[in-house]
């Protein structure tokens, strides 16, 4: 079973490097109003950052990746997409079997539904739409209908698969063990002491840069880590374990509170 981050182990084997070009909000017109693209990703891939003209709509029919902002490293999946504005920055992490979705959005007919990215839910009926827009058989008026529901669809989640990277020296001994063994069960006392610092100083410092306490940063990083393996089909008691929980409860627990769903209705889905 692999514990380290996904970005981690790409430094220890061979993956494919993507290189896009970056370009301003609208600077580059185009004829549509939506238009998908798919691809099952043959290799592990790294997307080297990149902005498009367009507002972006990521989400994956199978398997879990990842797009990083600046500091802020949101996990995509088959029900949680990611809106990205046009102009926005980003690179991002897609293993090997990923069904890898995305949609454009024209900034001359779509307006953002925010000013930053944002999680959107992708129900089954959005997933229906959007494919439906892909086939070459759709009329003028019908294609309207379908892009207009689509639009209609689109809203922030409640939920986010949000990690947010704290950058101080201080905290990057912890955000590096972590990252590399999301089972790594160093406590706030012993990294308190390890840094040579009180325990309340290490929480502030992470509240301040992340806007979660300790104990709620590593509970995400793990999650994040633990939908991967869910998505390709690992067993939910390995992965409890595989993430630093002793039992199959506490990591259930600890799931719906960062996701709003159970391990297993994520795996259902």
């Amino acid at each position: 079973m692999v514990r380290r981050d996904a970005l981690a182990g790409a430094r220890e084997r061979a993956f494919d490097n993507r290189r896009l070009p970056s370009y301003e909000a609208g600077e580059i017109a185009v004829p549509f109003v939506v238009w998908g693209t798919e691809e099952v990703i043959a290799r592990d891939t790294f997307w080297e950052e990149h902005s498009h003209p367009t507002h972006e709509l990521l989400w994956n029919e199978r398997g879990a990746s990842s797009a990083t902002i600046g500091p802020r490293v949101w996990t995509i999946t088959s029900t949680v997409g990611l809106w990205i504005p046009a102009g926005v920055r980003h690179c991002g992490w897609t293993p090997a079997g990923t069904w890898h979705r995305a949609a454009q959005f024209g900034v001359h007919a779509v307006p953002s539904i925010a000013d930053r990215p944002v999680a959107v839910e992708v129900t089954p009926l959005l997933r229906l739409l959007l494919g439906r827009l892909d086939g070459e058989e759709l009329g003028a008026d019908e294609r309207a209908r379908t892009e207009a529901m689509v639009l209609d669809l689109i809203t922030p989640a409640r939920n986010e698969i949000l990690l947010r990277i704290p950058e101080s020296p201080l905290l990057a001994p912890i955000v590096s063990a972590v990252l590399e063994d999301p089972a790594d069960t160093t406590t706030l006392a012993a990294w308190a002491a390890r840094l040579g610092v009180s325990g309340r100083t290490v929480t502030r410092a992470f509240r301040a840069e992340t806007g979660l306490g300790f104990s709620r940063w590593v509970a995400t990083a793990r999650v994040r880590h633990a939908i991967t393996l869910l998505a390709h089909g690992e067993d939910i008691e390995e992965v409890a374990a595989c993430v630093g929980y002793h039992s199959v409860s506490a990591f259930g627990t600890a799931f719906r509170r960062i996701t709003g769903t159970s391990p297993g209705r994520f795996r259902a889905r």
